[in-house]
């Protein structure tokens, strides 16, 4: 099945789920330009289903670095370990903002090996999540 063949009702269900946030790097939609995207945790290029259970939102920067990853190491340990399932787990448990809210900080060994993969403090996230701490808006 395609992204295409995903329900606009599951489509729906999905945002609602995520609170209208990127699971990785918590953008919400109203700060976001263009929609978040409904992504596979498991990627289908990796076989992952179309099923609700495998999908969750993403921006669209979080949603490229990841690609068809669903494991990366750990940059202190070395261990190949999962991804962050935004689905099943909890993001305060993974990650803590910088004290100045601007970077992802990995606090567990998928935490650390999700924040390299997904690249969650590359440049332009940087450079916005500054501008939106200026403002007021970050962090969540």
């Amino acid at each position: 099945m395609s992204a295409d063949s995903i329900s606009e009702e599951t489509r729906a269900r999905v945002r609602a789920q995520a609170g209208h946030r990127c699971g990785y790097c918590l953008s919400p939609q109203r700060l976001v330009l263009g929609w978040l995207e409904i992504e596979h945790i498991i990627p289908k290029a990796r076989g992952g289903p179309d099923d609700e259970e495998n999908l969750w939102l993403a921006c669209r920067l979080c949603n490229n670095f990841k690609g068809t990853q669903t494991d990366a190491l750990d940059p202190d340990t070395g261990q190949r370990l999962r991804l962050f399932d935004p689905r099943r787990q909890r993001w305060s448990e993974h990650f803590a903002w910088s004290e100045d809210g601007t970077r992802v900080l990995g606090q567990t060994p998928c935490g650390r090996a999700t924040v390299l993969a997904l690249q969650l403090n590359n440049l332009i996230a940087v450079m916005v999540r500054r501008q939106w701490v200026a403002t007021g808006w970050h962090p969540p």
